[in-house]
């Protein structure tokens, strides 16, 4: 099936300029989900009658639920009476628990009547993905739906002037899409190190339910120039294999992450004699501080086994992790442990195995992150690690067909330079 979708895919891609080229702006996709090129307005894709409720002779009312606020007050508003409420809620639990409705969610009053005051359809948005939806208009009845999607295929770019998230903000693309890059170019770009002028360039879908992205779905490439250096990343899949591959077949992946967190700052590097900010001498700090929010889930920068889980004054709770006979690192001043976190635990590259915190000597929250090699602690971010397993060459000429398919439109992408936002 994977192949199938992946040959689905590529040949969507190929026949994507010729469809544009002809002006024709809708087509189906591999999942029979509409795809809308990216030319086309926003507000031809949105179904107004999604909930399957015609609008004609009702006056909609939207309102959102407010903090604390249940669904049984919600229906009392708009008169519905007790007895009727106990019948929607006893409804209501064999799809949902009305208990879980949400502060900030939006729901929609369908009302009429002479005086417009008698409520036919109450819908309320469980996700931007689904809804409930109550039918008063003979007898009560419930249901959960689903709302239509439309996949929209994209070419964006961005000149970055300061960081990653900042030009994706700028530009109006997805955060979603910012996440997706990061997981992407993980191995190969320093995210805290970014300059000034690094730009990149990314085709790919994103999924809308009424005017809202709900999430990016397949990235097919990027392009991204960092500190001066090119790099290319082609998505391929099939049966076993599923990953991103330079354009020689190289997997873009690495044997270990460039650092702990998702989201950080560096506050204080690798150094033989730094002034320790509590004890107030000069001692070595054979680590990295990565300064993030309490809490801030902590990964696992590669596959190991888990060979401590300890606290002492001065680490605070942490983790020791070993991955080979040559590599072993550290995670100080955790919060708390991840669940099964334990001696003899094998972890897998990206899990998480705690959370942000300022235990132990520490000035406020954030991970030392220390790192061995052949029983000696050095500088990680000085080191250059291998590749994880490149391409078999057995797939290579059906890489090089989807590889030359999504480098001919990656090229092709004016590069946008993000706009200022008003202060």
């Amino acid at each position: 099936m994977r192949s199938r979708k992946f040959i689905t895919t590529i040949t969507g891609i190929l026949l994507f300029t010729f469809f544009v080229a002809l002006s024709l702006h809708i087509k189906n996709n591999a999942k029979g989900e509409q795809i809308i090129v990216e030319q086309e307005k926003k507000e031809e894709i949105i179904d107004h009658d999604e909930y399957g409720i015609s609008h004609t002779g009702y006056e909609i009312k939207k309102g959102v639920v407010r903090h604390r606020q249940t669904l049984s007050q919600i229906l009392s508003d708009f008169s519905v009476d007790h007895s009727t409420i106990d019948i929607i809620s006893g409804q209501m639990h064999d799809v949902f628990n009305p208990r879980r409705i949400r502060a900030g969610n939006r729901y929609y009053a369908y009302l009429t009547g002479d005086s417009l005051s008698r409520l036919s359809y109450f819908v309320y948005e469980v996700s931007p993905l689904s809804f409930l939806k109550v039918d008063l208009t003979d007898s009560v009845y419930v249901c959960k739906g689903e709302k239509e999607t439309v996949t929209v295929r994209k070419e964006s770019s961005g000149i970055i002037n300061s960081s990653l998230w900042k030009t994706i903000n700028e530009n109006e693309l997805s955060f979603d899409l910012a996440m997706r890059l990061s997981e992407i170019l993980a191995w190969e770009v320093d995210f805290y190190r970014i300059e000034q002028g690094d730009r990149f360039r990314v085709v790919y879908d994103e999924t809308y339910a009424d005017d809202n992205s709900v999430g990016i779905e397949d990235v097919y490439g990027v392009y991204f120039i960092h500190r001066g250096r090119e790099i290319y990343g082609f998505h391929f899949q099939n049966d076993t294999i599923d990953g991103f591959f330079d354009g020689e077949g190289e997997n873009l992946r690495k044997v270990f992450l460039k650092a702990p967190l998702k989201f950080y700052r560096i506050t204080s590097g690798y150094s033989r004699s730094r002034l320790h900010p509590i004890l107030g001498k000069h001692r070595p700090h054979l680590g990295t501080d990565y300064a993030a929010p309490a809490g801030t889930p902590i990964m696992a920068v590669g596959d190991g086994v888990v060979t401590e889980r300890s606290y002492t004054s001065g680490n605070g709770n942490y983790v020791r992790i070993r991955h080979n006979s040559v590599y072993e690192t550290q995670y100080l001043h955790m919060s708390r442990f991840a669940e099964g976190i334990r001696p003899g635990r094998r972890v897998e590259q990206g899990e998480v195995i705690g959370y942000v915190g300022s235990t132990g000597l520490a000035t406020g929250p954030h991970v030392c992150f220390r790192f061995w090699k052949n029983g000696q602690q050095v500088n990680h971010r000085r080191l250059e690690f291998p590749s994880a397993d490149p391409l078999p060459e057995e797939y290579f000429d059906e890489f090089s067909i989807a590889r030359d398919s999504i480098r001919n439109i990656l090229d092709n992408i004016p590069f946008r330079e993000a706009e200022k936002m008003p202060v």
